[in-house]
């Protein structure tokens, strides 16, 4: 049985993937942040399901990414096969309140887990959860593995240097670590204080009438969104290769902030002309004006091929939040699912 650490196992990323390495028979080991407050609303099924197998495979520790002691003796007692690092300060516009902690996080966080491989000598295989931002006032279109990269946030910036010093401990100790860079993914397990998902649970409030309008910042920036559980399984693939590669990830399509509100709005017969509004305060200091993925490379190296549109996208937020309020969904987004993954969302065709 291969064992499984996952740092973030309670972001949208890391309860997807903890689903998807259950399912392929991992034992797997999670790294949660100690908080007054429950934070595990993601992963609280696995763990109900766990605490009925009298054999379970799911094993939580708390830890911190700031905490290198902390970190070390969860390598040297889990010994994984491996490490997916999804533990982020993964906002971009906190990015800029919060430099400092984000730096320490997203970017010296990921050298305290490789410096712990190396001074542990553990044979382990690591994934490094990167991001599109690093391309941020891109200089080629779409972008790809060789796009020069251009951070426009602190965000951004830490991530860079988590990029660097995961290529760096490849060729300096030849340790399996790679980077997956990742565009923009969504799903109805996104934070809600992101943009997606903040149009989507705003839209409930507003037919629910607890909500007024819709405040946002730059309605004109474009991203190439796809649907989170479909890149789960391209994380994992990434560490079953026999050589490192760092690699781009993304459906080759791009779309603004504002055709995602449009077609979110009209799909539950709102205007949304009538409820948005532009706030100067959710404007970043410096923005991303555009980002789109060329994926040939993880096409011929992993087979990726997205399934789920970006219409289809904002169809299955939609559903899945007026479920979660008590509203009976329009039903496309959940027919789409029905069609598209039959069964669990990792044993579509």
């Amino acid at each position: 049985m291969k064992k499984a650490l996952i740092t973030g196992i309670t972001g949208q990323d890391g309860s997807y993937l903890a689903e998807f390495l259950l399912h392929k028979g991992y034992e797997v080991h999670g790294i949660i942040r100690k908080s007054s407050t429950f934070n595990t609303s993601r992963i609280d099924h696995l763990v109900f399901d766990e605490l009925q197998n009298p054999k379970t495979r799911l094993f939580l520790y708390y830890g911190d990414m700031n905490d290198s002691s902390n970190l070390n003796r969860i390598l040297e007692k889990v010994e994984p096969d491996e490490i997916y690092n999804l533990a982020a300060q993964s906002h971009v516009k906190v990015s800029f309140e919060v430099p400092e902690y984000c730096a320490e996080v997203d970017g010296l966080g990921v050298l305290r887990l490789l410096d712990g491989i190396r001074e542990t000598g553990l044979k382990t295989k690591f994934y490094q959860a990167s991001t599109s931002e690093l391309f941020g006032k891109a200089q080629e279109f779409p972008q790809k593995e060789s796009t020069q990269f251009y951070p426009r946030s602190p965000y951004a910036v830490s991530k860079l240097y988590a990029y660097w010093i995961v290529k760096n401990y490849r060729e300096a100790y030849n340790l399996f670590a790679c980077n997956g860079i990742l565009f923009n993914h969504e799903s109805p397990r996104r934070g809600e204080t992101f943009v997606t998902r903040k149009i989507t649970r705003a839209i409930v409030a507003i037919l629910t009438k607890k909500q007024e309008y819709l405040y946002m910042g730059n309605l004109e920036a474009k991203r190439d969104w796809g649907y989170a559980p479909e890149y789960i399984e391209f994380m994992w693939k990434m560490l079953q290769n026999n050589d490192p590669e760092d690699l781009v990830i993304g459906t080759g399509e791009t779309h603004s902030v504002k055709e995602f509100i449009e077609k979110t709005f009209s799909y539950v017969g709102l205007s949304w002309g009538k409820y948005v509004k532009t706030e100067p305060k959710y404007f970043r200091p410096t923005e991303v004006d555009i980002l789109i993925a060329d994926s040939s490379k993880a096409k011929e190296k992993l087979g990726w091929n997205p399934k789920i549109t970006f219409e289809n996208l904002a169809r299955i937020m939609v559903d899945a939040d007026m479920r979660a309020a008590g509203l009976k969904p329009v039903g496309e987004g959940d027919k789409i699912l029905k069609e598209k993954f039959p069964s669990k969302w990792w044993e579509g065709d």
